[in-house]
């Protein structure tokens, strides 16, 4: 996740004191929490207890006199390094400590108090499921009750997961971030205080040969199923027309594992489809849509002439990548007061080999970069997993003094209606062939300008290959 501070706030102390300076703690641009400098301390102190100087990054020191503005903005940057490292170290970030700060902090700044509620989380094909859940339930208590409610059994929840999207006029969803173990999924979608915000279970995984393990079971069947045929709709999934044909009498026939057979063999099939965006491959300010999905990204573009061709960077071919946001300046180039307030512009850069010894930046433009990250970091990861031997299959976790709640009635996963007929606009993609225009590179140490970069994200399954493989 990206973490970052990009601004800070002078407060009334809370019984008419002193002012103090709060931070506001942003999670893929949009605000967490609001904490103070005293409270990271704290963070920092139990994370040191459990865990060990060595292990936890240096904090930021305490002084002794009031701060200038100038050393305001040092200690903001300071205490954002602090955060991207704590949430990237894998011991660190994935710990109770410090997930559980974060998850206190969100419902202390939102000001929601612990009750029971309904929270209506939707299918991919839109079909609403109602569970009733606590306020201050994090996002695996959530998606533990949308299973219950669904009666998917336990040890197939680890084959999905909630996703904070944004509901588009067609019914399709622009995908805003992947709910974490940090945050509460009903205060992240009622703060945000707008009913395009919706929270949607989707399978988490990326290689369609676990597809098999899901299958078995009647509910993991339909989930996957209404996914599919939700995506083939939305176009996300490319189809020729006697395609379609099959699948459509497969669909009348209610062959659902014979359906998902023949969509499993479908250009674009599992993958999570981003908004347009704009990108430097092939040239500069290239319109395209990206797709992630079958450990690769797809770059789909549209050539002179109108052809629409395709583009795809194996994730085993990018050495490294990085996600940097920048606040553009206004007009006349002086800085802004307002640091933070401004629209801020987000890229995904990652380092490619484009040949035996040639690596290369590209750079995707979008307000999704983030969500791109997300995605290249869990392909990264579940390849990492099938490498060793390991499996996904993740059994339902047992709490200490409380039990999972289970609803009487279960709620049954609605088939969706038939596939209509493709649409003609959309025509079939040919791979880029030719080798494109370079792009300029860029040093991983060399920062951009009017840009804060996050760390670069080092790509442990990076494998080196021959031109012969090209």
């Amino acid at each position: 996740m990206h973490f970052s501070i990009p601004e800070t706030e002078s407060r009334s102390g809370d019984s008419g004191g002193s002012a103090y300076v709060a931070y506001n703690i942003h999670v893929n641009g949009v605000l967490h929490c609001r904490v103070r400098y005293s409270q990271l301390l704290g963070l920092h102190e139990q994370l040191r207890k459990e865990y060990g100087a060595n292990v936890v990054p240096a904090f930021p020191p305490k002084k002794l006199f009031s701060l200038t503005p100038a050393e305001v903005e040092q200690r903001r940057e300071q205490l954002e390094k602090y955060m991207q490292a704590v949430r990237q170290d894998p011991l660190l970030g994935s710990s109770e400590t410090f997930n559980s700060f974060l998850r206190r902090a969100q419902q202390e700044t939102q000001q929601v108090p612990t009750e029971e509620v309904s929270l209506e989380v939707l299918l991919s094909n839109g079909q609403k499921v109602l569970v009733t859940v606590l306020t201050s339930d994090q996002t695996e208590d959530v998606l533990e009750a949308v299973a219950a409610k669904l009666d998917l059994p336990d040890d197939l929840i680890g084959y999905f997961s909630l996703f904070l999207v944004r509901e588009k006029e067609d019914g399709a969803f622009s995908f805003v971030r992947k709910l974490q173990e940090f945050e509460l999924p009903y205060v992240s979608v009622t703060s945000l205080r707008s009913q395009e915000y919706k929270i949607v279970l989707r399978k988490s995984y990326w290689d369609s040969a676990y597809d098999d393990d899901v299958m078995e079971n009647r509910v993991g069947l339909n989930l996957l199923y209404a996914q599919t045929v939700s995506d083939i709709e939305h176009g996300w999934i490319l189809v020729t027309k006697e395609q379609h044909r099959q699948l459509k009498s497969l669909q009348e026939k209610v062959s659902k594992k014979e359906f998902l057979r023949l969509a499993q063999t479908l250009r674009h099939y599992g993958y999570l489809r981003f908004d347009a965006c704009v990108a430097d491959f092939p040239e500069k300010d290239c319109p395209v849509v990206v797709s992630a999905g079958n450990s690769e990204l797809s770059l789909q573009l549209r050539l002179p002439g109108q052809q629409l061709r395709e583009g795809s960077f194996r994730v085993t071919r990018m050495r490294c990548w990085r996600v940097t946001s920048s606040v553009p300046l206004p007009s006349g180039g002086t800085s802004s007061p307002s640091r933070g307030r401004g629209e801020v512009r987000l890229e995904l850069a990652f380092e490619y080999l484009m040949s035996k010894d040639r690596l290369q930046w590209v750079t995707i433009t979008s307000p999704q970069a983030i969500m791109m990250s997300i995605c290249l970091q869990s392909m990264v990861d579940e390849l990492m997993v099938k490498k060793s031997g390991g499996s996904i299959r993740k059994m339902l976790r047992r709490r200490v003094g409380g039990t999972l709640r289970r609803s009487d009635s279960q709620q049954a996963v609605k088939s969706p209606p038939l596939l209509e007929s493709p649409d003609a606009s959309r025509e079939s993609m040919v791979k880029l062939s030719s080798k494109l225009s370079a792009v300029s590179l860029r040093g991983i140490g060399s920062p951009s300008t009017d840009a804060s970069a996050s760390a670069v994200h080092g790509n442990f399954a990076f494998e080196g290959i021959g031109d012969e493989d090209l």
